[in-house]
């Protein structure tokens, strides 16, 4: 036979040879499949003993592979072949484009050396590799071994590189068919983790769902779920399952302490195969519960772009973690932040809910909820005990049918208590079944899951009001005592001021004025009192007129001048020249401006200035009293024209009743006029009110607008 006819059939050969191998090839898109055809045959027809083949993917990191010694398949060995692809002839394969041939593997530099090429074992062999090629790229490299030295030649070389390159296209193929399936598993199983975790509110459960879906998805021993604790910054297991169970929960990890405290610092996952030789493996766990961890993968939890916690997934059942195993973990942390995340909000939510109804049910006070329009939605059970009316009775009812409101402070229609950015208070009366009940009202909006209700706290002030009326009835028992032998003193200063006409004793006639002057501050001050029972009780002001307001101003400071000299106060009168009458009860509206002067000398550090003005506006005219003293709180000035309210401060030690700005109060508005503050801490005080020019008619509710008093509510 001639050396040509070798060659054709050689090359006949080949070309049969080929064509099996395609057709073998082209039946198969599994991955794992395609690879077992192509070493197969790939050694049938070399004459190789055992190889190996390894899958790479786009970035020519190993993805897969398969090592087929005599007729027995290795799977799960790409860990072991990385160090080939390293330094090896696999690796030299790959870093030059080339197919290579290596006649004796103990002396070539490019084949690494194993316990196994040892001379009193399988001593040297012969090798040959090439890449798999597709589309210009390299997608894995074969290699083929004979326990014969010498055994491959160059007609070996091109027929492995003829196979590689028949291979090339159909690995790609199933490389791609493989990542095609991968991600359609992890899609499928990230679409099942959302579905399910998102299917409850409970925290609790939204981790026990966690649990079941990473051992589900990734088919592991154990799993846990720890969270950042926000205040101590420790990394604290809420979750574990498996053999870990309960003895992990509560377990803190310092950030960066262990597989997981370095995942949580690092914002990124990790799979570690063999952590007895991973340095960030903390035993500790293991020590305390008594079970050895092989291999865990590690992943955060994160909530928009912010790790909260950390997941772990412990002892893959087939001793490997498949290739997806992080991309899934990762995809389940990245659900789980946003799962936890609502669990959390809801639960808080629930909790203050809880909270509410506990502080709302167990009120010592009626409270009620209505609707902007006043509708009764709910009402504790104080309410229904106060009221006599059950739940239901109350539901039937407006607010409005319960007590009296205040107009000027709510609105005809709660127009301004539904604009109010603050409680709103005012007296009244509770139409209860048992009878009238004198009421605080505190009334304020307030946001029930995102609508604007209103919420009314109705106090039972009855023992108050007794109190108050036996303070009065005490008060007006004193002054009728007073009055007699009080008058008896002014009478008999009287004859004494005659007798001592014609002494020339100057200290006498001296110590008379301040007697005189003392007894006409008592006679104030039970006037006062006799004046607040009466207005109180809606007796009218008699009112008295023309009256000449300069000459009653200079007599109210005529009254204080001893006080102010003795603490060295500058008193200012600014009036302006012509300013009209008015039409006032002049005792009584000298008693007001003696009573704000009074105020504002003792509250007036010494030193200090007081100025007294007027002017005129329109059918008013507005009198002030203004001083340089402490001021008085925000706070406090609601409630400063209150009866027997008197501004808190320890460093005051003056004594008072606190009426006298509630004379003040119903003195003015007894004539028609309003009384005002503007003040504030360290910026003095400007007490302000308006008295009429002309007489009114008609009662202030029934004036036009344009004759109202000018000056605050």
């Amino acid at each position: 036979m001639t050396e040509k006819t070798v060659e054709i059939q050689n090359t006949r050969a080949t070309l049969e040879t080929l064509y099996h191998i395609s057709r073998e090839l082209a039946t198969a898109l599994d991955l794992r499949t395609v690879l077992q055809r192509v070493l197969f045959l790939a050694m049938k027809h070399v004459g190789a003993m055992s190889g190996s083949i390894i899958v790479l993917d786009d970035r020519g990191q190993p993805v897969d592979s398969a090592i087929i010694h005599g007729v027995q398949l290795h799977e799960q060995t790409t860990h072991q072949l990385r160090v080939t692809l390293e330094r090896g002839l696999a690796g030299w394969v790959i870093d030059n484009r080339q197919a290579a041939v290596v006649t004796d593997t103990s002396r070539d530099k490019r084949w690494v050396l194993r316990p196994d090429d040892a001379e009193d074992r399988t001593g040297p062999k012969s090798a040959v590799s090439a890449p798999l090629l597709a589309r210009e790229k390299i997608v894995g490299v074969i290699t083929l071994v004979h326990p014969q030295t010498g055994f491959f030649g160059m007609d070996h070389l091109e027929l492995v590189q003829a196979i590689a390159d028949q291979a090339g296209i159909a690995v790609l193929n199933a490389r791609l068919y493989a990542d095609s399936q991968r991600q359609a598993r992890v899609m499928t199983a990230l679409a099942e983790t959302a579905a399910v975790i998102n299917a409850t509110l409970s925290l609790e459960e939204v981790f026990s769902r966690i649990m079941e879906q990473i051992e589900q998805a990734l088919r592991v021993q154990a799993a846990s779920l720890a969270l950042i604790d926000q205040q101590s910054q420790k990394i604290v297991f809420k979750a574990a399952t498996g053999w870990v169970g309960d003895e992990v929960i509560g377990t803190e990890l310092d950030i960066g302490q262990g597989v997981a405290g370095w995942v949580v610092r690092e914002g990124r996952g990790v799979v570690v195969p063999l952590v007895q030789n991973d340095h960030r493996f903390d035993p500790e766990t293991d020590r305390r519960t008594g079970y050895t961890t092989r291999a865990i993968a590690c992943a955060p939890i994160r909530l928009r772009g912010e790790v909260i916690g950390v997941l772990e997934a412990i002892n893959p059942t087939s001793g490997v973690f498949d290739p997806d195993a992080l991309l899934v973990l990762t995809g389940i942390g990245n659900l789980a932040g946003t799962a936890i995340r609502h669990a959390q909000l809801y639960e808080s939510q629930q909790l203050a809910h809880r909270r509410y109804r506990e502080l709302f049910e167990d009120s010592i006070d009626p409270i009620f909820i209505t609707d902007l329009d006043g509708n009764i939605l709910e009402a504790n059970r104080r309410a229904e005990d106060t009221t006599g009316y059950s739940g239901s009775e109350l539901a039937r009812l407006r607010i409005t049918d319960l007590h009296r409101q205040e107009s000027h402070k709510l609105g005809d229609h709660l127009e301004k208590l539904k604009l109010a950015d603050e409680t709103i208070t005012y007296e009244s009366v509770l139409a209860a079944r048992s009878g009238q009940i004198p009421i605080q009202v505190y009334t304020r909006p307030v946001d029930i899951d995102g609508v604007v209700h209103l919420q009314w706290i109705l106090r039972d002030i009855t023992e108050r009001k007794n109190l108050d009326r036996l303070r009065d009835d005490l008060i007006a028992m004193v002054y009728h005592d007073l009055r007699s032998p009080l008058a008896n003193v002014v009478s008999s200063l009287d004859v004494l001021k005659n007798m001592l006409t014609d002494v020339d004793d100057e200290s006498s006639r001296s110590i008379l004025k301040i007697a005189q002057r003392s007894t006409e501050r008592i006679q104030r001050l039970t006037n006062s009192l006799l004046d607040v029972n009466r207005l109180n009780s809606g007796q009218p002001v008699q009112p008295q007129g023309p009256i000449n307001l300069p000459e009653l101003v200079r007599d109210a400071v005529e009254a204080v001048d001893l006080v102010l000299a003795s603490k060295n106060q500058e008193m200012k009168i600014s009036l302006p020249e012509e300013l009209p009458a008015v039409v006032v009860d002049a005792d009584m509206i000298r008693r007001v401006l003696i009573n704000l002067l009074e105020n504002s000398v003792k509250y007036t550090p010494s030193g200090g200035s007081i100025q007294v003005g007027a002017r005129a506006i329109g059918d008013w005219v507005e009198v002030w009293v203004e001083d340089n003293g402490r001021g008085i709180p925000l706070s406090e000035q609601p409630n400063i024209f209150d009866k027997f309210s008197r501004v808190r401060n320890p460093d005051d030690n003056s004594q008072g009743l606190g009426l006298g700005l509630t004379f003040c109060r119903l003195a003015v508005e007894g004539h028609g006029g309003r009384i005002w503050v503007d003040s504030g801490p360290g910026k003095g005080s400007k007490f302000s009110f308006t008295l009429p020019v002309v007489r009114l008619t008609q009662p202030e509710s029934m004036q036009s607008e344009s004759t109202l008093p000018p000056g605050k509510a």
